[in-house]
């Protein structure tokens, strides 16, 4: 099944300020839990990292989310990439890539390329990749975000040309370098359905900085540096790294604090980074990043939403409005997140050019912080009586466990004025992913780190018609208009119409985004090539010890 040009779906969890990434150093010498080490016969020695950022597949087609990003990052080629300190894209396993016409993007692939299994890389495997993205079209996979693709020839072997809905898109390269973009392995991967991990696994079908030669689904990965790797960035400097997945924050703390790793990256709770930051024995690295918080509303399940029984447009918007004026994001930030999340008021981060406050002076006291009585005017005017009865769901387990204490205080925030009555729900990810877009949840959590550094990739995603958020959104002009800015390549026009995109959707309030923040990583004292720069990747081949 193929998009039309109004879908794009969105990804996991994203603030574009500074990014924290933290690498905690410990002096204490690491256990290699994969065999390695200085004296370890591959030459290259081994890095154990740990994480508690799951993996929902291996399959690209089949995931949309930052812990199996991460892992695809580390094993699958991409015709375009992000270099070392950059966020702008550059060919990768390309030799070159350009619009030959407005609607057509032409990209050359360097000759030799193989997987490492052997199996040589071609245009049929690029046009393969993306066919099966479409035609899977999985609902937590990134197929929305080829929206714009309409069909894909191979003239030769080398060649590959892409036929787009729309001329002179402007984002389509960024999107080559995205969830969407990983090229995979025709001969181990089905055309119809998600191949399993332990398939992709099997038939060794990688050709990024590493292979992957041991895999048990969110406890352990083994990385082998792939020697055939011909892409943009620089082979891996370390033979073998050895992924390691830990289900509470405090555990993957300790295991760096005691030596069991060597790396820590994603994610450790605020009151675990300012203990290590007092730590003479760790190192704390802050770099760009990219990830919100932000609020769901579901438009046919809200209260006053479109199936509910006393449905009213008018109503539902001022329930959001009122939720909007009663948020008070600087108690979040300093209460919660001491500071490594800050208030955003914004639809695209601080950072991103076209990024606009238009929640600050919308909503609350217009500076910022909450205000009451604006909340308790709307739904007076709006004929509404209080307390309204607001479901409100959240994951504890997906965004770090301060989710439990975030979710409370907004709860609290919502209900202090009496203008509310919230029944606070909480689901592990795995349920609340699936159960999100089948409108279970009337208004709920989601967090978001992007695809790509630009400011369209926190529009398109979560406002164009058929957005991933499926949550019964749609605006002609504001769909029309995250389209037309894509197309438009005077950056002053595609700025302006970046701004008015957001006043429009602050107006909407499909979404509440409240807080921007940080990546974070933890590292022993002796290793070094830790990068956190504004691509928002993070790649375990530049680390060394």
């Amino acid at each position: 099944m193929a998009f039309s040009g109004h879908r794009r779906r969105a990804f996991s969890a994203v603030a574009l300020t500074a990014s924290l990434a933290l690498v905690l150093a410990s002096c204490a010498e690491t256990e290699n839990i994969d065999g390695g080490g200085e004296g370890d016969d591959s030459g290259g020695g081994s890095i154990a990292v740990g994480t508690t950022d799951v993996v929902t597949s291996l399959d690209p087609a089949g995931s949309y989310d930052n812990g199996s990003f991460s892992v695809q990052n580390q094993v699958y080629p991409f015709l375009m990439n992000t270099p070392y300190g950059s966020p702008d894209v550059e060919p990768d396993i390309a030799e070159s890539a350009e619009f030959t016409e407005p609607s057509q993007y032409t990209v050359t692939l360097k000759e030799g390329l193989t997987f490492a299994n052997g199996n040589e890389l071609t245009s049929s495997d690029v046009k393969f990749t993306f066919d099966r993205q479409l035609e899977i079209a999985d609902p937590n996979g990134p197929s929305s975000l080829l929206y714009n693709l309409d069909s894909v020839e191979t003239p030769d072997e080398q060649t590959v040309v892409f036929n787009l809905n729309s001329q002179d898109d402007q984002t389509f390269p960024q999107i080559l370098s995205s969830p969407a973009g990983p090229i995979v392995d025709e001969e181990v991967f089905s055309a119809t359905e998600l191949t399993p991990s332990e398939d992709i696994v099997e038939g060794d079908a990688f050709a990024g900085q590493y292979a992957i030669t041991d895999y048990t689904e969110n406890e352990l990965i083994r990385y082998e540096a792939f020697e055939d790797y011909q892409g943009l960035l620089d082979a891996a400097e370390t033979d073998v790294i050895t992924a390691q997945y830990f289900t509470e924050e405090t555990q993957l703390k300790l295991a760096v604090q005691e030596g069991d790793i060597d790396l820590a990256f994603r994610n450790l709770s605020p009151t675990d980074l300012g203990d290590l930051r007092e730590d003479e024995n760790v190192t704390v690295h802050d770099g760009p990043g990219g990830e919100i918080r932000y609020m769901v509303f579901d438009f046919n399940t809200q209260p006053f939403g479109a199936e509910t029984e006393d449905a009213d447009e008018e109503q539902a918007l001022a329930v959001r409005q009122a939720a909007a004026d009663l948020l008070d994001r600087e108690a979040l930030s300093e209460e919660i997140y001491q500071g490594t999340y800050t208030p955003l008021y914004s639809y695209v981060p601080e950072g991103l050019t076209g990024a606009v406050e238009p929640l600050m002076e919308m909503y609350g006291d217009g500076e910022g912080g909450p205000d009451a009585e604006a909340a308790a005017s709307k739904l007076e005017e709006a004929g509404i009586e209080t307390p309204v009865e607001l479901n409100l769901q959240y994951s504890p387990d997906h965004y770090g466990n301060s989710s439990d204490e975030e979710y409370a205080m907004i709860e609290s925030q919502l209900e202090s004025d009496g203008l509310f009555e919230v029944n606070l729900q909480s689901t592990l990810w795995d349920t609340y992913n699936a159960e999100r877009v089948e409108g279970v949840y009337p208004a709920y959590q989601l967090g978001w780190f992007p695809d790509y550094s630009d400011a369209d990739n926190y529009l398109a995603p979560f406002f164009l018609e058929d957005n991933f958020l499926v949550n019964g959104y749609s605006n002609e002009e504001v769909n029309d208009l995250i389209l037309e800015q894509a197309s438009t390549p005077d950056e002053a026009e595609r700025t302006s119409m970046i701004e008015e995109a957001q006043e429009l959707v602050a107006e909407d309030l499909s979404t509440l985004p409240y807080l921007q923040g940080a990546q974070v990583a933890v590292s022993a004292n002796d290793i070094e090539g830790v990068t956190l720069d504004a691509s928002f990747k993070f790649r375990y081949a530049s680390l060394t010890r």
